[in-house]
């Protein structure tokens, strides 16, 4: 399974999910697992976790959400 590491940003505070909560706007770093789904002729690639991970201070930890989750903060990020 490949492991895409990226970095993503918020404009807004956003929430993932209810469990984590509100988190404050700002870049942070991110793993995206995915599934290699081959075809005759191509091959693609399906998102199946997502790690991002929040600096607090001195401390970094780790919070896992679902590519539906992640999609949705950047839509209400992107709202007026």
């Amino acid at each position: 399974m490949p492991t895409r590491r990226s970095t993503v940003a918020f404009q807004k505070p956003f929430t993932l999910n209810r469990i984590v909560g509100e988190l404050p706007a700002g870049s942070y770093d991110i793993e995206i697992d995915e599934d290699e789904i081959r075809a005759a002729d191509r091959v693609g690639y399906r998102r199946t976790a997502i790690y991002l991970y929040v600096e607090d201070g001195a401390s970094t930890r780790t919070v896992a959400a679902s590519p539906k989750e992640l999609d949705s903060a950047f839509e209400r990020d992107n709202e007026p």
